[in-house]
């Protein structure tokens, strides 16, 4: 197999085009390929006069490949294709007890799935519910403002990224990323997810994608209880012992050696009774802001030029980071093009935002988190939980600017710069449920963050002319982009201290996104067989 980097490949394309141009490439005529596999997909906008694909393929060729390849040696965009060995799970020996998970987002989920692969019949505990009960009491949420701190966005089957854009930021492929998304794909996932640059699912199809994960663990010999909240991890002698728990309402214990702790970022009461049981953890860096809403057709102009309603490309995405002479940095996260900005707080009296996307990106706005870096010098306290004291005391201003009910405050950008409060929208309309209220950011984020969230609008509108839009709308607060604690482990991925309890994902601080949180449960979960 001989892998071709780099190639242009026109927006409006078939097999034939695609065929032609690899010939050319390979120098050979096309009867002699066989195949082609679209490896890597990825837009280039470098130039808004010729936006292509740029596409990494996987060709099979007839005949001698060395003596393809023999003329071509000084290409480095062609070459002997690399395999990535296919992940195996080894079989376990018989632990003493069932494992127990804690958490049923991306890192539990793909914890227990390892677990349940090589037959350990692990047994998964989430404090939520089932995504479609899940979903049932979001939507209630968003549009009456009734909440449950049980189940809810950062709460319930699928973690925090069941309800977002379903982004799957993977950087070089392993053998262990390739699994998390072949099983995604086996799931429900699209099969696109396996070679585009920048892959998404979309709420709509993760929710979906998350229940077919959990039948094939059910199916494996594992067991998945929903509404069952861990209140202790219990352990003597530096040595797991099991899990209290309380389970519809009921209080339950299991006993077991080994735990997965992939508790999520907003499990807040968790950490601090974890913190009461002697579970060591430490401050963490992290990230507060808004999200930024623009109109998407304009996004879709920005970065596309001429091209942009080419039915090919659909809604356009962007990235930016800036680091101010402040030492801060502000940086855009989470982008959802075509999305929604919704309500995601767990705790009753506090606002949140996040954003998410469907499958399609066809609403008419496209949203960002405007970010800007908060140190632990910032937390004003030393206690290991008080980034989330931090936290807690913007979303409780935010939510008092909004006037209660869960309603958001939001603010013209064109007036967040000029700092006086807005009193009409612009032609960009919230999209954040269940209602908003004019409000200064300025009234619920220091002034350290509004005054670099100023300045680093100021630097982006440079890098990305337009994104200074005076009708851009800003939403707050965002303070939720990753855990504001770290649950210390080490080199073996135990907690220090306690043998059998395995910190992981993105709630331990230990990762960032829905496939470094699922390769970091099958990280753990691969520890748990060898130990």
């Amino acid at each position: 197999m001989i892998s071709i980097k780099k190639l242009k490949i026109p927006l409006t394309y078939d097999s034939k085009v695609l065929e032609d141009i690899v010939s050319e490439r390979l120098q050979i005529d096309s009867s002699r390929i066989k195949q082609i596999s679209i490896a890597k997909c990825s837009v280039n906008v470098l130039d808004k006069q010729d936006v292509h694909f740029n596409v990494t393929v996987v060709v099979s060729v007839s005949g001698d490949e060395k003596e393809v390849l023999r003329p071509l040696k000084k290409d480095n965009n062609i070459s002997k294709e690399e395999v990535v060995l296919r992940y195996t799970v080894s079989q376990v020996k018989k632990l003493k007890e069932r494992p127990v998970v804690v958490g049923c987002g991306p890192a539990g989920m793909f914890a227990a799935l390892i677990l349940a692969e090589a037959g350990a019949r692990p047994i998964l505990l989430e404090r939520g519910l089932d995504v479609d009960s899940r979903k049932q009491k979001v939507l209630r949420f968003w549009h009456t403002g009734i909440l449950d701190t049980q189940t809810n966005v950062q709460f319930g089957e699928g973690g925090a990224g069941t309800f977002s854009d379903g982004k799957l930021k993977t950087g070089k492929k392993d053998s262990r990323k390739i699994k998390v998304l072949r099983e995604l794909v086996e799931a429900g996932a699209p099969s696109e997810i396996m070679y585009l640059a920048k892959p998404h699912i979309g709420t709509d199809l993760l929710h979906q994608t998350v229940k077919g994960i959990r039948e094939k663990i059910i199916d494996l010999g594992g067991e998945v209880n929903f509404n069952a909240t861990v209140t202790e991890v219990l352990h003597k002698d530096g040595q797991v012992k099991g899990v209290h728990f309380v389970e519809n309402g009921q209080d339950s214990e299991l006993s077991t050696d080994n735990v997965v702790l992939a508790i999520g970022h907003s499990a807040r009461d968790t950490f601090e009774r974890l913190l009461t049981s002697g579970v060591y953890m430490e401050q963490k860096p992290f990230a507060v802001g808004v999200r930024i809403e623009h109109p998407q057709e304009m996004i879709n102009k920005i970065q596309y030029g001429d091209f942009a309603d080419h039915p090919a490309l659909g809604a356009a995405d962007y990235r930016m980071v800036v680091h101010l002479e402040n030492g801060r940095g502000v940086y855009t996260f989470c982008m959802c093009p075509g999305g929604t900005v919704v309500a995601a707080t767990s705790e009753e009296n506090a606002l949140i935002t996040n954003g998410m996307s469907e499958f399609a990106r066809d609403g008419r706005n496209a949203n960002t988190a405007l970010l800007v870096t908060i140190e632990k010098k910032d937390f004003g306290s030393e206690h290991p939980l008080a980034g989330v004291a931090f936290q807690r005391r913007i979303e409780s201003a935010a939510y008092s600017a909004g006037g209660g009910g869960y309603k958001a405050p939001v603010q013209r950008l064109e007036d967040f710069l000029q700092k006086r409060k807005s009193i009409a929208f612009g032609d960009v309309l919230p999209t954040y449920l269940p209602g908003t209220e004019f409000a200064e950011v300025d009234d619920y984020l220091p002034y350290y963050i509004t005054d670099s969230l100023r300045q680093g609008i100021a630097e982006m509108g440079e890098w990305m002319p337009g994104f200074a839009y005076p009708d851009a709308l800003l939403t707050g607060a965002e303070t939720r982009s990753s855990s504001p604690v770290r649950i210390t482990r080490g080199d073996n991925f135990e907690a220090i201290g306690i043998k059998g309890l395995y910190p992981c994902g993105e709630g331990a601080g230990y990762s960032g996104g829905i496939i470094s949180a699922a390769v970091d449960g099958v990280i753990c979960a691969e520890r748990i067989l060898r130990s």
